[in-house]
């Protein structure tokens, strides 16, 4: 005897996935690549604040202790000693790089900026030349100036180029730390940078070498230089990445963008 059909429990329905309850927060959304890109973009690297605060720092510290005393700090015996191994012959080859890092250090290095600059703006990058303009002001202008009229340190007699007032800190040095810092942010693609910090810091050390083999400064100023024009430029580099960041990003994507429209255009074939 069948069962009556009017008895049976009626079966429990399973809800559709889109019958099932929400959460309050609406419904989620998986990352996409722009939005971990976009993420990644808004944040700043705590390296690049500390190397820079130490850097700074330290230049404005020795600074201080050379101003206690111009004539005679408590480092003077090294820098004797260094400016004796400098002594000469001041000729052949040696003079022939020193000069050309003396004339990179002043008129040159004041046009490769400025070049730059103008190839960002005609780009549209205005991030990278308000990071660029920001560097250079606040590096050159208020750092090294800032610390040349502070200490006022006499420089080392009989220089062998045309200097002008405060051997402390190194302009030439300070410089060439800071372009390095600038070009490897903006030029340098990160897979790179670690080959291009190396050659910098060759660079930068041959800088400081110039300058006292040129007489025009004490070993303590080229290093109190360097590390004040790369700790200037990490700190704006730090300040600026945010900004640096998402304008990578928007340029990518134009990249994108203009290579799909290229592949979308079809040739009509002819026969």
């Amino acid at each position: 005897m069948s069962a009556n059909p009017a008895t049976e429990p009626a079966p429990t329905p399973t809800p559709a996935s889109h019958d099932r309850p929400r959460r309050p927060g609406g419904p989620r959304r998986s990352a996409t690549p722009r939005d971990s890109r976009d993420s990644r973009a808004g944040r700043r690297r705590t390296g690049l604040l500390t190397a820079g605060l130490l850097l700074l720092g330290g230049a404005v510290a020795t600074a201080f202790v050379v101003r206690a005393d111009i004539t005679d700090p408590p480092f003077q015996g090294l820098d004797d000693r260094w400016l004796g191994w400098m002594g000469g012959p001041h000729d052949g080859p040696y003079l022939a790089v020193a000069t050309v890092l003396n004339w990179f250090g002043g008129p040159v290095g004041a046009v490769l900026p400025l070049a730059l600059l103008v190839l960002l703006l005609v780009r549209g990058r205005s991030a990278s030349a308000g990071f660029l303009l920001a560097a250079y002001l606040g590096g050159n202008m208020l750092v090294i100036q800032g610390l040349k009229h502070l200490v006022d340190r006499p420089r080392p007699a009989d220089p062998l180029v045309r200097v002008d007032h405060g051997s402390f800190p190194s302009g030439h040095a300070a410089t060439a730390a800071l372009l390095v810092v600038v070009v490897g942010v903006l030029l340098v693609p990160a897979a790179r940078r670690r080959a291009w910090w190396y050659g910098g810091a060759a660079f930068t050390l041959a800088m400081m070498w110039s300058r006292t083999w040129l007489h025009a400064h004490w070993l303590t100023d080229t290093v109190a230089g360097a590390a004040a024009g790369a700790g200037a430029g990490l700190l704006v580099w730090w300040l600026f990445q945010p900004a640096l960041a998402r304008e990578d990003v928007r340029s990518h994507d134009r990249r994108g963008a203009a290579a799909g429209a290229d592949t979308d255009t079809v040739t009509p074939a002819t026969g």
